[in-house]
């Protein structure tokens, strides 16, 4: 990071324990911000310039609106708590108008090609995405205290939004966790004759409540990295999770073996996960908290996918005989 100024919110964000996505992505949009306007310095700048960036990213580069917002997000951070410079709440921007996309969704026989090419290493992770509805992260990050076998669901903690929540586990991925945390176990063991080992990380609010636990199994990352490596929060010595970036090399490696044709990517399966519930039958609010979503509109894009037609119209070019 060749920036002084980005280096210095780098370390703030960090010494207040932000996750590290959130640290990537809140620098990538105040990079972008600075870049639109040559460079200028964030504390010479105010509203207007922050306005006038937002309805850049709506009308020149056409943003989602999701999109637009996460970008409004790391100004508001930037300047309210950063530079203690207040933006006023009553900003005028032009809001993008640009929707979202109906999913990419997977037939059942897509997924079942899909799975069967993926490497015996990331098969368990690749089939909790599908078989639990995960965001790719909430995967990467799961513990092994956070299956529960005897009822059969994942715990799922700071989800999207710092949200928690309980999914439902395939039976059928028993066996295979059963071994994985069995690897765990023996990497653990040999982790805990390095000196300098200081456990798994946990997130600086449980610190003080779980300090001495975190050298304990069910803290320890499912999907452990092959490597120990320095927390560059704390600068102390653990084992991380796995780079998502495997998955995602991974799915998409498996889907061009496959011969699907459509864009896969790691969520492509969380969006089969809730279209294959909603078609056998699920209530749209029990896929709705299986999801996590706060709002059930979120989950009715997946009902779109299912309806025949616009809105379950049946085309009368079908009922005629060519």
């Amino acid at each position: 990071m060749k920036s002084k100024f980005l280096r210095e919110v780098y370390e703030f964000m960090l010494s207040r324990g932000y996750a590290k996505r959130t640290i990537e992505t809140y620098l990538t949009w105040i990079t972008d911000f600075i870049r639109y306007h040559n460079y200028a310095r964030p504390q010479e700048m105010d509203a207007q310039h922050v306005e006038s960036y937002l309805t850049y990213l709506a009308i020149q580069k056409q943003c989602a609106k999701s999109t637009q917002a996460i970008a409004l997000n790391a100004l508001l951070f930037l300047y309210n708590k950063y530079l203690d410079l207040p933006l006023p709440e009553d900003m005028s921007f032009l809001n993008s108008k640009r929707e979202r996309k109906l999913p990419v969704v997977l037939t059942q026989s897509e997924v079942r090609a899909l799975l069967g090419r993926v490497s015996a290493q990331h098969y368990l992770a690749v089939a909790l995405l599908y078989g639990s509805g995960l965001r790719l992260m909430e995967c990467v990050r799961l513990r092994t205290g956070d299956i529960d076998f005897d009822y059969k669901c994942l715990r799922v903690w700071f989800g999207k939004g710092g949200k928690h929540r309980i999914v439902t586990l395939s039976e059928s991925l028993i066996p295979l966790l059963t071994s994985q945390i069995g690897q765990v176990d023996q990497l653990l063991s040999r982790d805990l004759t390095v000196p300098e080992f200081s456990g798994a990380w946990i997130p600086q609010g449980l610190r003080k409540k779980y300090h001495s636990r975190n050298k304990t199994l069910e803290w320890q990352y499912l999907f452990p990295s092959r490597r120990l490596s320095v927390d560059p929060e704390t600068k102390l010595l653990r084992r991380h999770h796995i780079d998502e970036k495997q998955l995602q090399r991974n799915v998409k490696r498996a889907s061009q073996e496959a011969g699907i044709k459509k864009h896969v990517t790691p969520h492509t399966l969380r969006h089969s996960f809730a279209t294959h519930l909603l078609a056998a039958g699920a209530d749209i609010r029990t896929v709705q908290h299986q999801l996590g979503h706060s709002d059930v509109r979120t989950t009715q894009i997946y009902t779109h996918v299912l309806q025949q037609g616009g809105n379950g119209v049946i085309s009368p070019l079908s009922r005629l005989i060519l």
